[in-house]
């Protein structure tokens, strides 16, 4: 006899082993939402509704080869935003194993989620010969009742020399849509971006929302808190709630780069679009002892139509 969902025993934590092998943490929620976390990067690699419909892109083409990065999921850029420095384009944090904390400092607010992981990753010697800096990196993945996801990092500068260090930041976001050519991104209306198309060159936005119809790669500069993705063919909407990271990413490669990419399949930038909640254009500095947190919130409410067009705002305002 099929048991009741209310009533089955819900495993709100299981560590056990995904791609080849690598760990994984799996997060469930009473109705049926879940998220995947890999030690490895640390990298959110799934998120499901509780339809189990995946809401991360995730490239067939991924590798899950250390040290190799994984495409897609959720990849932490740190202490390096893309090529913006002297290290590896987007920090070394995302190809590095992390490990479970198993005793995190308490967190300012108490909630009731029984779906989390803390995670932490130290500077090993090897990355000190590449970053002369000592960190601690403390990340906590949340999965709400909702099924909503958090990711709150923690940074904290553990130089014992005085030296301050600075850093770039971004939750490199990948979202699964159903066609890029009806995808709009609100909330970035008349805000300046650098275009890195074009050098980098400052621009200012012009449309009432964006929409895509080719290679897209900007950096959008002091942005709202709040950022809808809306799928139009999905009748869904994605909505991002992020605190201290004051500048958003919007990147789809479209076909050309796609093909340019071997881990990237040639059609599957229909199906995905990168909005990253990040800090880029004003590094941040800590002090020996200073600790930063970037906190990213992403929920899904259901599209609202009036006359067959999104109704504008609605998703904005609610919340």
């Amino acid at each position: 006899m099929a048991v009741p969902l209310e009533k089955r025993e819900i495993v709100f934590v299981e560590r056990c082993k995904g791609v080849n092998g690598l760990e994984k943490v799996v997060l469930r929620e009473v109705r049926g939402c879940s998220a995947e976390v890999y030690l490895y990067g640390g990298q959110v690699m799934s998120w499901k509704n509780e339809h189990e419909e995946e809401l991360l892109f995730v490239s067939s083409k991924a590798t899950f080869k250390p040290p190799k990065a994984i495409r897609g999921g959720i990849p932490i850029c740190f202490p390096q935003f893309s090529n913006l420095g002297p290290l590896e384009p987007h920090g070394f944090v995302r190809n590095r194993f992390w490990s479970i904390d198993d005793d995190p400092p308490p967190f300012a607010t108490t909630s009731p989620n029984k779906a989390f992981v803390d995670l932490i990753l130290k500077l090993s010697d090897e990355d000190f010969k590449i970053w002369p800096h000592r960190y601690e990196f403390r990340l906590r993945i949340t999965l709400g009742p909702g099924g909503d996801l958090m990711l709150t990092s923690r940074i904290r500068n553990m130089n014992t020399d005085g030296k301050s260090f600075p850093f770039t930041f971004a939750y490199h976001t990948y979202f699964s849509v159903t066609d890029i050519s009806e995808v709009r991104v609100e909330g970035l209306e008349t805000i300046d971006y650098l275009d890195n198309l074009k050098n980098r060159e400052r621009f200012t936005e012009q449309g009432d929302a964006i929409t895509f119809e080719s290679e897209l790669d900007r950096i959008y500069l002091s942005t709202p808190t709040k950022i809808a993705i809306l799928d139009h063919e999905r009748k869904r909407t994605f909505v991002l709630r992020k605190d201290g990271l004051p500048d958003a990413v919007v990147w789809n490669p479209w076909d050309r780069k796609a093909k340019a990419m071997a881990d990237f399949g040639d059609e599957e930038y229909k199906q995905m679009l990168c909005v990253e909640a990040a800090c880029v254009e004003k590094p941040i500095t800590l002090k020996p002892g200073e600790e930063w947190r970037g906190r990213l919130e992403i929920s899904v409410v259901p599209s609202s139509y009036c006359s067959g067009q999104l109704d504008p705002r609605r998703a904005l305002q609610s919340g």
